[in-house]
């Protein structure tokens, strides 16, 4: 009986001590995997010896300890029955019409209105007591200030950033975090709501908590909620519950994950009952209410290797540890290699050298994940140089997570050119398909490329690429057409290619509506007989330019007045086409008018396309309102946002975007 004891006093402090880390941002202690395995031993034991230790987080729910204004829940927000088994799942539902919905992986706020405006925003904290963050509210997509519905509405979501918005936010910021949901956990602390507003948290309704409406379907108050302006969760109907019918939409579900469709992390799915009157009548348990939901994971398949090697990668501000391991089938796929994340992971795994033994699962059925190590052998040893440029290395700690990483001492190491080289090739730059970021590492770390220009020689590697794993002479083949594509350019995606600080596709378009691209290199680095002799001041220079002004001009000019930014740039410039940006209108909808666009768009992909559309039809787009303002677009028309109260004000008119195209669509 004392070992079991002991057994599980350390299974509650591993798991007390994981869940903080998880949901305040920290380094990540454990896995899904290994936290619902231990999750799984302790509740075996406290059944095996009817004892249950005061801090046993079976019978208390985990906590955000986000700082801020304390507030109690006006309904608990308890956590749900877990189960990894279809007929499980089959069971709890008792032939009753359910729903399944994803389970997303990020922090629970719950939204409150009163007579159609939002009163408050607090975090689920530990369930009962949250944090109240109303003043960040306009820095969450998805949480309107205003709704057209009347009384008390309480609704309970999940504020998640996008795999694509993550993985962007971590090329630009350099800054280290394991994955969207760390991110997520970890914004809501930080002060400067700009700062969250640049991660693009958006918050997706999971469930109508309470409505003076009289809905008793939970699929019925999701579609008002989405009536009501609101982005819900996506869910599917079971209207009679058995195997078959649960596996179909399971599949379903996963399949999406397989095939990366859904765009949001996500850690499982949920069930609930579609009658809410009969979902309410359950008993509470521990910290479950039995009938409220059940959560459903995927059973993720573990197999068991052997280490070949641990291989170092630089990405970016990082090198990053792979394990290289004995070829194993999982999930229907060959797998052999694997992230092991940083050193700090390396080090809570037990990682040693060649022939460590070792677990390996696909993480959500997507992500290879070393989960265990069952038997070390050797030493695990971090290199003292790059790989790349064999520069000395050293390790970091993270102030804020205590995660420790590896980074290369070389501020121009060709590694730390992975994210630059990213945005190169994407769509809005020189449009390179076929070439990755994950591929862009591979052909730095093998020292093809350094620079921009060396791109349009890797024609001089197409053998090598054309033998590396993944790849194959197709492969190969169509990266040199879409490299050879690219060779002819229109200046503005050059310009927004080069990494210029401030210069997005707008800055870009702006300063060649004024000058060509020659007349704006010489115009940066004029000066006399001497090359970087006496010069106008850099914020001077185009500062003149509509939108520009001094802070976006100076970091423009001391780009071109870096002697090694401006070499590489006539390296690449000799290698290209390029065209001059044509300004002419394609049609006159909104000739003479000056737009200002703020928030989210539905019928366009984004503000950009927007802007564009109005620029082709002669119109102009500013950034802020003022008294030549035409009209401001806001699908929140309603909203008491600040750029909606100076439109009132100036008794400027504010189009929703359904406006905007009936009145000026061609």
């Amino acid at each position: 009986m004392d070992d079991k004891i002991q057994r599980m006093e350390q299974l509650v402090r591993e798991l007390n001590e994981a869940s903080q880390a998880y949901y305040n941002g920290l380094a990540e202690q454990m896995t899904d995997y290994e936290w619902d395995q231990r999750f799984d031993e302790l509740k075996r034991l406290e059944a095996e010896t009817g004892t249950t230790l005061p801090d046993s987080p079976t019978q208390r729910v985990s906590e955000d300890t986000i700082t801020g204004q304390k507030e109690e829940h006006e309904f608990a927000a308890l956590s749900l029955a877990k189960t990894k088994k279809t007929d499980e799942l089959v069971k709890w539902a008792e032939g009753r019409r359910i729903w399944i919905s994803w389970k997303l992986d990020g922090l629970t706020l719950v939204v409150t209105y009163d007579e159609g405006r939002l009163t408050k925003v607090v975090t689920r904290g530990n369930g009962h007591i949250g944090t109240n963050i109303t003043h960040l509210v306009g820095a969450i997509s998805g949480i309107p200030t205003e709704i057209a519905a009347k009384g008390h509405i309480v609704i309970r979501g999940e504020a998640v950033i996008a795999y694509d918005d993550f993985e962007r936010y971590v090329m630009e910021s350099g800054e280290d975090y394991a994955n969207p949901r760390n991110l997520a956990s970890g914004s809501l602390s930080v002060k400067d709501p700009q700062d969250i507003k640049d991660r693009h948290i958006r918050w997706i309704p999971f469930t109508l908590v309470y409505t003076e409406q009289d809905i008793n379907s939970w699929g019925a108050r999701m579609d008002w909620l989405d009536q009501l302006g609101f982005n819900t969760v996506e869910r599917r109907l079971v209207t009679t519950p058995d195997e078959g019918s649960v596996e179909g939409v399971i599949n379903a579900f996963t399949e999406e994950v397989t095939t990366k469709q859904n765009p949001f992390p996500v850690d499982g799915l949920v069930v609930c009952y579609d009658d809410t009157e009969y979902a309410q009548t359950g008993s509470v348990t521990g910290h479950h209410a039995t009938r409220a939901g059940l959560a459903f994971k995927w059973q993720d398949e573990a197999a068991d290797t052997i280490l070949k090697e641990v291989e170092w990668s630089c990405a970016a501000s990082t090198i990053s540890p792979v394990a290289v391991f004995q070829p194993v089938e999982l999930e229907g796929t060959t797998v052999k290699r694997a992230s092991l994340c940083n050193i700090s992971e390396c080090e809570r795994l037990g990682i040693g050298g060649p022939g460590t033994q070792i677990s390996v699962i696909k993480a959500n059925k997507i992500i290879p994940k070393v989960i265990a190590v069952t038997q070390s052998v050797g030493t695990f040893s971090v290199p003292d140089e790059c790989p790349v440029c064999h520069a000395p290395t050293q390790i970091a700690v993270s102030e804020a997570s205590g995660t420790k990483t590896l980074r290369c001492t070389n501020p121009d190491c060709a590694a730390k050119q992975l994210r630059k080289l990213a945005r190169f090739v994407s769509k809005e730059g020189m449009n390179i398909d076929g070439i990755s970021e994950q591929t862009l590492s591979k052909f730095i770390n093998l020292g093809w490329i350094s620079e921009y220009a060396d791109i349009y020689e890797l024609r001089s590697h197409i053998l090598e690429l054309s033998r590396m794993e993944g790849f194959g002479e197709k492969s190969a083949a169509n990266i040199m057409r879409s490299i050879d594509r690219s060779r002819e350019v229109e200046a503005h995606r050059l310009l927004y290619a080069l990494n210029i600080p401030l210069c997005g596709l707008d800055v870009c378009k702006r300063l060649l509506s004024a000058y060509t691209l020659d007349d704006l290199v010489n115009e940066a680095t004029k000066q006399g007989d001497d090359l970087f002799a006496t010069q106008a001041e850099p914020q001077d220079v185009f500062a003149h330019v509509n939108g520009i002004g001094p802070e976006k001009s100076a970091q423009f000019v001391l780009w071109f007045r870096n002697a090694q930014n401006l070499a590489r740039y006539h390296r690449l410039k000799e290698k290209l086409t390029v065209k001059a940006l044509d300004l002419t209108p394609t049609g006159n909808a909104c000739e003479g008018l000056t737009f200002v666009i703020t928030g989210d768009v539905h019928h366009y992909k984004n503000r950009n396309e927007l802007k564009a559309y109005i620029e082709s039809q002669g119109g102009k787009v500013a950034s802020a309102v003022s008294g030549s303002t035409s009209y401001l677009i806001n699908n929140d028309v309603t909203s008491t946002s600040g750029k909606n109260k100076k439109a009132q004000q100036l008794g400027i008119p504010i189009l929703s975007e359904d406006d905007f195209i009936a009145q000026f669509s061609e």
